[in-house]
């Protein structure tokens, strides 16, 4: 009898659809069904975690500024969760039976806990104190299926350096969708470098494999603990933060809105990044860090508002030295260059300006902050004959931008602004296609019109002269253990500026401080060089700033302070400026100079703001 070929085929093709049919079926089962994995895996063993410590956080001399304390959470596996006693444990916790209940239902509310499994940990209380950690240790096994998992929380040293530490919070849903090392309930630096070094100072978890008996009690290790994995404790971090000079700059800008910005010229690091408003660190840590987070948030001065890094600000007069410098290098003007003031620069419109000595060149302009010199060297050289002034203005713009204005610098802190810089196009804009000359735009020269700068970029200007023509990316943490920082904090940016040029302007300011603007700033036995600045606001009172740096030769700090609605720069930009100076080289006041201590201590400049609490 001949063979039947196709139903020969036919029983090939059934088998292996039945084949393919248990394939899928023991896929799902190993590794498509979730729920039944889990299930099967908890009623035999119990994977904790174990948490490393975080990295701790030390200023630029060695001081302990972040460091960690012991903290619990009550846990437990809603399966494994027997009968027990309510008001046994809300007696134990110190909380309401009513409490307990909301905190149940949130636990298992997919929109505030996405992704609950009753197979899987849940947190149901945080920042278990530690009294009452001592009472539900003793009494846990009234409470199957409940535990306590070990936490540390962060503590400080100081009450200073807020908005550089920063915080940690508890991870969001896009936290763990961006980060596969995170799960719910963990936590990860919010603001500061605990943001921004998380990586850095989170660690890595460790686990332990525990045993459970058929009714879910915890039986021990699993074959003693040989698949363990212990956790890997962060790095330590060591600041360029002088945490003293940091502590003492937030001090003197009590009562008032503003920064100070602090820099070692020959490293780039941040010696002090001051923002007032502050807050104290502690309020976000704990229990009542929801409640706190949302006061801050709430406060109509900001606290939460990083005014260094994130306030972008007019530059004013701050600003003349970088002009001088472009105009030396265009060949604009040479030191000998003269220009008149006639009470302000007056051509076919009038720029302001106070009484001093007629004509003048560039070094007085610095010394007396001359409006008018330092306009008619922006309008010759926009204005330049054969050329176009958008053409002129996009060189002049450029070399802003190489000085470190107009884009973020960089900083390894969040939430830097890029401030404002113009370009020709803007203007272009601006101006309809009309012609426009530098007369049309004359307020840029002396840092105010649609000029924007952040105090962080107004002190690496200073850093940058104090340094001759240099300067390095600005940076507030000077080590990581067992690790390198990155290596963009050690390149020099170097302006295509000549240094000849940049000497021309630091004696500029040498001048001011010995004779000019800037006379309380003169030290007996430090060589103080700076530069006022009084930016107009028009929305109320001037701005009052300041740069400087010390010493002239060699110098080993630069400053940039910026106070809000505090009128001249003179008021309260230098007196600032020079004390921070002072203290950083001499580690103290000056007998007589205690009474400008005194009068900054005590100075309230927020009544001027406009800035009304409610």
């Amino acid at each position: 009898m001949r063979k039947d070929y196709n139903l020969e085929k036919r029983k090939y093709i059934i088998g292996g659809f039945i084949t393919l049919i248990d394939l899928i079926r023991l896929f799902n089962l190993q590794i498509g069904d979730t729920k039944y994995k889990e299930s099967a895996e908890s009623n035999a063993f119990f994977r904790r975690v174990i948490y490393p410590s975080r990295g701790l956080i030390y200023d630029r001399n060695d001081k302990l500024v972040v460091f960690n304390k012991p903290a619990y959470e009550v846990m437990l596996i809603p399966k494994d969760v027997g009968e027990f006693d309510t008001l046994t444990l809300c007696s134990v916790l110190g909380i309401t039976k009513e409490q307990l209940a909301e905190r149940w239902a949130d636990m298992k509310n997919p929109r505030k806990n996405p992704g609950y499994s009753a197979y899987t940990p849940q947190k149901l209380i945080s920042h278990l104190s530690q009294e009452d950690y001592g009472k539900l240790s003793e009494k846990l096994y009234l409470f199957p299926g409940f535990y306590i998992q070990k936490r540390t929380a962060r503590e400080y040293t100081f009450n200073a350096g807020a908005n550089i530490l920063g915080n940690i919070r508890e991870v969001s849903t896009t936290d763990i969708d961006n980060d596969r090392y995170y799960r719910r309930g963990d936590y990860t630096g919010d603001l500061g470098i605990e943001k921004s070094y998380e990586k850095a100072l989170r660690g890595q978890k460790g686990v332990e494999i525990l045993m459970k008996d058929a009714f879910g009690r915890i039986k021990g290790k699993y074959e003693d603990g040989i698949h363990d994995e212990l956790p890997v404790a962060g790095r330590n971090l060591k600041l360029s933060i002088d945490i003293e000079l940091q502590k003492y700059g937030e001090e003197l800008m009590r009562n008032k809105i503003g920064a100070i910005v602090a820099i070692e010229p020959e490293t780039g690091e941040i010696l002090a990044l001051v923002t007032s408003p502050n807050y104290d660190p502690s309020l976000l840590v704990g229990k009542e860090r929801g409640k706190n987070y949302a006061m801050l948030t709430r406060d109509p001065y900001k606290p939460l508002y990083d005014r260094a890094l994130q306030g972008a600000y007019p530059p004013g007069s701050t600003f003349k030295p970088s002009q001088g410098l472009i105009f030396l290098q265009e060949g604009i003007v040479d030191l000998s260059t003269m220009y008149p003031c006639h009470h302000g620069y007056i051509n076919g419109l009038r720029v302001g300006c106070h009484g001093h000595a007629s004509p003048i060149s560039l070094k007085p302009a610095l010394q007396t902050s001359c409006n008018a010199y330092f306009c008619w060297g922006f309008k010759n050289m926009i204005d330049k004959k054969g050329t176009k002034p958008g053409v002129q203005f996009e060189k002049w713009k450029d070399y802003m931008v190489q000085m470190g204005y107009g884009y973020r610098l960089g900083v390894d802190l969040p939430h830097e602004s890029r401030g404002f810089i113009p370009n020709t196009k803007f203007y272009s804009e601006s101006f309809r296609g009309a012609n426009w000359t530098a007369n049309s735009i004359i307020s840029v020269s002396i840092g105010q019109g649609e000029i924007m700068a952040t105090p962080l970029q107004i002190a690496n200007l200073c850093a940058t002269i104090a340094n001759r023509g240099y300067f390095y990316t600005p940076h507030v943490v000077k080590e990581i253990a067992d690790s390198a920082i990155d290596v963009k904090y050690k390149e020099k940016h170097r302006p295509k500026i000549d240094k000849k040029h940049y000497e021309a302007v630091a004696e500029g300011m040498r001048m001011a401080v010995l004779g000019g603007t800037c006379k309380l700033a003169n030290l007996p036995d430090i060589e103080v060089c700076g530069k006022t600045g009084t930016a107009q606001n028009p929305h109320g009172r001037d701005h009052s700033a300041f740069i400087g740096f010390a010493p002239y030769h060699n110098p080993k700090i630069a400053v940039a302070v910026y106070v809000e609605n505090a009128g001249f720069g003179a008021t309260y930009g230098v007196p600032i400026g020079s004390l921070i100076i002072e203290k950083y080289l001499k580690g103290e006041i000056a007998s007589n100079r205690k009474y400008l201590e005194e009068r900054m201590y005590n100075s309230n400049t927020i009544i001027g703001s406009g800035v009304k609490k409610h």
